[in-house]
């Protein structure tokens, strides 16, 4: 005897076969778990890995630099691993690029890095260096660091800032999915459930809101609130809503319709019970599928808009903010400052739309479950 699965469990055994979709999850997975843990994983786990080497900027993959690491015992301060994890770890140091050095008694001579043709000698007390632990000078004070990504214009690590820079996309989609959720279930429920003049109101609101270019919208949002990190959320979110609502609306009221939904009515349920527990419940799989999609939306808006210069603002790294430093460099010697990042956006953006295709196929109750 076969045993009989529920519908979670049915879409769950659908998805798995979908093979694109678990790719689009794999690397959602991926990204989730490098903006939570990106300041531990990072080659610059500086604050917005905004650790500058101007003489080392713009650099291709696979450069190679020697420094000299300068510490400021005055200035450090312990720092717990929580803190790191959220905004990084201050830097209690500084890097001198270095091309070559040698110890003379107590003294460090080096030839500091300018450019490939061109070094300036400078001095330091190695007991300074040290804390006066000479014997700690060679393995603590000279490093060497490999950028693999290269480096943008401001001699920063391109891979630290590109994984640190994937907390903000993600944030931006999260926020800006939920308030697009809340705004359109909500409206679209009620719009779709009482009809009448309410329907006529939220269908009115919509087709006005509908009726403005989306990045147009954005723009007088975010121009009316201010630049900033916060205001990019709540300006995508507003944006983004009118599509849930009218696909709410749709299902509420074919669903209001059907017989179980006449049930609780005889049964003397109130409005707002029959509309979360019994009506919302079911339309639930085509509100995911469009969460996905807005989820892939709302990242490219705020690549856009970083790109612009009114999203994220600098030091703090964003995906379309790394676009518009290095953009220049395409055309130039090291086009690959701004594709890498833009092949990020395509790649998450790519994956949420697998997963919501993958999703849409999943939540067909007329497919098969076997």
């Amino acid at each position: 005897m076969q045993q009989s699965l529920s519908y979670n469990q049915q879409t769950w055994k659908r998805l798995k076969k979908n093979k694109s979709a678990l790719f689009g999850l794999f690397i959602i997975c991926i990204a989730v778990l490098l903006a939570m843990f990106g300041y531990l994983v990072a080659p610059d786990n500086s604050p917005n890995a905004d650790l500058q080497n101007v003489e080392i900027q713009a650099k291709k993959p696979g450069y190679t630099q020697q420094f000299l690491k300068v510490p400021d015992f005055k200035n450090s301060s312990y720092e717990n691993w929580f803190t790191i994890l959220l905004s990084g770890k201050k830097n209690n140091y500084r890097l001198i690029p270095v091309s070559g050095y040698a110890v003379k008694n107590d003294s460090l001579f080096i030839n500091k890095f300018i450019d490939e043709d061109t070094s300036v000698v400078q001095y330091f007390s190695v007991n300074q260096l040290t804390n006066k632990h000479p014997e700690n000078f060679t393995t603590q004070n000279i490093i060497v660091k490999k950028y693999w990504l290269g480096t943008d214009k401001f001699g920063r690590d391109i891979l630290s800032r590109l994984i640190i820079g994937t907390r903000v996309s993600l944030a931006v989609g999260l926020i800006a999915v939920l308030i697009s959720l809340t705004l359109g279930i909500i409206l679209g429920s009620i719009a779709g459930y009482f009809k009448a003049w309410i329907d006529e109101v939220v269908m009115w609101l919509v087709n006005v809101t509908w009726s403005i270019p989306t990045l147009l919208l954005v723009f007088a949002i975010t121009l009316a609130m201010g630049k900033g990190f916060w205001q990019i959320f709540i300006a995508v979110g507003l944006t983004m809503w009118v599509s849930v609502a009218r696909l709410v609306r749709g299902q509420v009221m074919a669903i209001k319709e059907l017989e179980f939904v006449q049930a609780a009515k005889a049964l003397g349920y109130t409005n707002f019970r029959i509309i979360a527990k019994h009506i919302l419940p079911n339309i639930l799989g085509p509100i995911l599928v469009i969460a996905a999609s807005n989820f892939a939306t709302a990242i490219i808006v705020e690549a856009g808009l970083s790109f612009l210069g009114i999203g994220v603002q600098p030091p703090q790294p964003s995906w379309g903010l790394m676009i518009k430093e290095n953009y220049n460099f395409i055309i130039t010697h090291n086009p690959l400052l701004a594709l890498i990042p833009g092949f990020a956006i395509m790649l998450l953006v790519l994956a949420f739309n697998l997963l919501g295709n993958g999703l849409r196929d999943a939540v067909d109750v007329r497919t098969s479950p076997s």
